[in-house]
Parts: structure tokens; C-alpha cells; sequence
């Protein structure tokens, strides 16, 4: 169903019109410049003001953080998932069970992945970022 608006013409009469469509937003991996730096901004404040403040359990070995997550592409990529997931979740229209399933869902899978001692801050300390090196790949000669 469209939306339409109303505009008045010349004569007085009422004319519908289309309602603009709304964009939906890109995933941040696609993005560069200045909208990669809007998403990363609105993205790093979430993170710091909601995410870690109610679900960033204390940092230890088994359960790495790094302070400087932005500077890891996988985090980035998952974290930016499930702020996309937190946004259409926890809308009013989503129903009364959408944060519900926000936490059964992606909350609890990305925190794991991220927190794994093997995953993206495995070597980071509080404190102490370390750049990690991806793993070489062979170009195909298919």
C-alpha cells in the first residue's frame, strides 16, 4: 500500500501525490566516506551508551573486549548487524515480543562470537588494542 500526500494545486483542489520512499539504510561494509563515518558515529554510540553499559560483561581472557573495537572490520560487521536488529526489533511496531527475540535471536550469538578467546579481540587487553593480520588467500585461476 502507498502512502500519498496531499498537495494543493492552483485551483484549491486537493491533488494526492506520492509519498517519497524511504531508504532503506546499507550495511555499513558498503558504505565510504562520509556516510561509513555517519554510521560508524551513530553505531559507536550505541554501542557505548546502550550496549556495553547493559550486556558488556566483565573483560577477561576467556571473554576479550578490545576499547578500540572500530578498528576491527568483523566487529564492526557484527555489531553493526545487531544495532540494525535492535532498531527494527525494539520499534513500537514491532510487537511486545521483539526484544524478546532480539535477545534469543542476535544478542547473545554476536556477543559469543565476539567475546570468543579465538575471535576478533583475541589478543587485545583492556587497555591494549592489537591489529590482527587476515589470513592470506590464493586468488583463483579458474
Amino acid at each position: 500500500m502507498t502512502s500519498t500526500a496531499e498537495t494543493i494545486e492552483p485551483t484549491g483542489t486537493p491533488e494526492p501525490t506520492a509519498a517519497p520512499q524511504q531508504q532503506k539504510p546499507q550495511f555499513i561494509l558498503y558504505l565510504h566516506g562520509p556516510e561509513h563515518e555517519r554510521a560508524l558515529r551513530s553505531l559507536t554510540l550505541w554501542v557505548r551508551h546502550l550496549l556495553i553499559p547493559v550486556y558488556g560483561r566483565e573483560t577477561t581472557s576467556a571473554a576479550p573486549w578490545c576499547s578500540r573495537w572500530w578498528e576491527h572490520q568483523e566487529a564492526v560487521a557484527q555489531l553493526y548487524g545487531l544495532w540494525m536488529a535492535w532498531q527494527e526489533l525494539t520499534d513500537p511496531g514491532a510487537g511486545l515480543t521483539g526484544p524478546a527475540v532480539w535477545h534469543r535471536d542476535y544478542l547473545t550469538h554476536v556477543m559469543a562470537a565476539l567475546r570468543d578467546p579465538s575471535g576478533p579481540f583475541a589478543g587485545c587487553k583492556p587497555g591494549a588494542h592489537r591489529a590482527k593480520e587476515a589470513p592470506h588467500t590464493d586468488a583463483y585461476d579458474g
